[in-house]
């Protein structure tokens, strides 16, 4: 017989919407249907319902967080009341990483991609649906994310003066369109950002064969550095932390690039010399002393040169300055 998935009708949010897409990459409702309502009497014919009902149980499939006395989180280092979507992603999470990624749930790195996926990209749509303010109330954020997946899920609810649409189909639209991110986020977090773990052990171990000082990591390609690095002079325990990360671009030429204080900061463990930035090709090099000089930027975060000699030589100038 073939399972209802439940969930209300009418305007329609981010939160559910994903949480119908991952319980459509589930086995048990793979090939479930979908009823829209907030007829209890329909609600209790189904198998399973988010969003609406007020009651979370998971022995009954019901996964509501609007009731009162809610309190329900992640887990762990996370303290984000949940919406929907992080209630089916809670129990069904592990199961769906590993589909995608054809991995045993059982694999370490699925219970690792677990908590990256929820820090990444589910926790923002807890927050944003229970009003969770993403700052203290006494800080002003100093920009505007208007572009963010809920804001797109929005966008596609009836207009005030559109008479004749199909809300249903709408929803499916939100569907698809939260499912396809998801999807996205854990592809590139488990096929792109942890493969590049390996490649930062390795710019770690060989560190002071590049420099004696330890503070330069050279990459043979460009990958996503910066969280690996931090969780690894953590565990490493390293004390001569890496300042200057030296990668080719995809022309050819090498950038340097500083490292920041933490993987979100725009700061920097140590700028660029002052007298280097906002300068490009043969003032620069006259000004570095440095051949094949391309440019520093203005704020002194990042650089290029055309070798990887003259990339390690403005790493190695830099410490020293």
């Amino acid at each position: 017989m073939t399972k209802l998935i439940g969930t209300h009708n009418g305007h329609f949010h981010c939160d559910e919407a994903l949480a119908v897409h991952m319980l459509l990459q589930t086995k048990e409702f793979k090939e479930a249907e979908l009823i829209r309502t907030r007829d209890a009497a329909k609600l209790d014919t189904c198998d399973i319902v988010v969003d609406v009902g007020g009651v979370y149980d998971t022995t009954k499939h019901r996964y509501d967080h609007h009731q009162r006395g809610f309190t329900e989180v992640f887990g762990g280092k996370f303290d984000t009341k949940l919406s929907s979507a992080g209630l089916v992603y809670k129990h069904f999470g592990k199961e769906i990483i590993a589909s995608i990624l054809s991995l045993d749930e059982t694999d370490a790195q699925v219970e690792l991609l677990y908590n990256k996926v929820y820090e990444n990209f589910v926790e923002a749509l807890d927050g944003g649906d229970n009003g969770i303010s993403q700052y203290p109330s006494d800080i002003k954020p100093k920009y505007r994310v208007g572009t963010a997946l809920p804001q797109r899920v929005a966008g596609l609810n009836p207009w005030w003066n559109q008479k004749d649409i199909d809300v249903d189909a709408q929803f499916m639209k939100a569907v698809a369109m939260t499912g396809q991110d998801f999807t996205d986020a854990i592809r590139y977090l488990g096929l792109s950002w942890w493969p590049a773990r390996d490649l930062v052990v390795k710019a770690l171990e060989g560190r002071t064969d590049i420099h004696p000082s330890g503070k330069i990591l050279v990459f043979d390609q460009s990958c996503p550095w910066k969280e690996h690095l931090f969780k690894l002079e953590e565990e490493l325990q390293v004390e001569e932390k890496p300042l200057y990360v030296l990668y080719p671009d995809e022309s050819g030429n090498w950038r340097i690039q500083c490292v920041p204080p933490s993987p979100e900061s725009f700061d920097c463990r140590k700028h660029l010399p002052q007298e280097w930035r906002g300068f490009r090709d043969d003032e620069l090099s006259e000004r570095s002393g440095i051949p094949n000089s391309i440019f520093v930027h203005m704020s002194g975060f990042i650089g290029g040169n055309k070798t990887r000699e003259g990339a390690l030589e403005m790493a190695v100038k830099a410490i020293e300055a």
